[in-house]
């Protein structure tokens, strides 16, 4: 396999060798990274069809510095926004229920580990309001004041946004604990 630095300059010069590298070695790394930001497979596959068109037409403008997967990622999570700005109605304004949440917080049960596929399946049952910006924030790193600034809204929104994202996650985390280990009790 050809080094990044090889495979960039193959599809600068459009050679459809250096662009199927390209996809083969990356495109698990942006397909997860586009999972984060939509609601099922197909969109995201759909997501990472668009993240490859727009790297394949602006590789020229990689200047090289920082790294090359970190470019790429930008570029999924700027077109994943794109992509939510376009296909919302109703953004951040979904709010919970109030018989949703409890009162009360509890602790996460210690003796219980979720599976990757459960914790992606609670990730992707939160609003999408509430995802962006959890991803945004806890997964991507960026500080509420650029999140503000990436999806056009205020900052105090995000912070909103990013603290119910948590309480929905800690309260449906806390269910499927207590489902697991009712399901538990009961084989023994």
């Amino acid at each position: 396999m050809l080094s990044d630095q090889e495979i960039i300059e193959g599809c600068v010069k459009r050679r459809r060798a250096a662009q199927q590298q390209l996809y083969d070695k990356y495109s698990r790394f942006l397909l997860g990274i586009c999972l984060r930001y939509s609601s099922d497979m197909g969109e995201a596959e759909d997501l990472l069809q668009d993240v490859f068109v727009k790297v394949f037409l602006n590789i020229k403008d990689y200047a090289g510095k920082g790294s090359f997967p970190g470019w790429l990622r930008r570029i999924a999570v700027n077109t994943s926004i794109t992509h939510y700005h376009r296909n919302m109605k109703h953004r951040y304004h979904s709010e919970l229920d109030d018989d949703v949440l409890p009162a009360g917080q509890t602790e996460m049960p210690d003796d219980y580990t979720f599976s990757a596929d459960e914790l992606y399946g609670v990730l992707n049952d939160l609003p999408p309001g509430y995802r962006m910006v959890f991803n945004l924030y806890a997964v991507e790193g960026y500080k509420h004041r650029e999140i503000a600034e990436m999806l056009n809204i205020d900052t105090n929104t995000s912070k909103s946004q990013y603290s119910r994202a948590r309480s929905l996650l800690r309260y449906r985390l806390e269910q499927l604990g207590r489902e697991a280990r009712r399901r538990d009790d009961g084989s023994e």
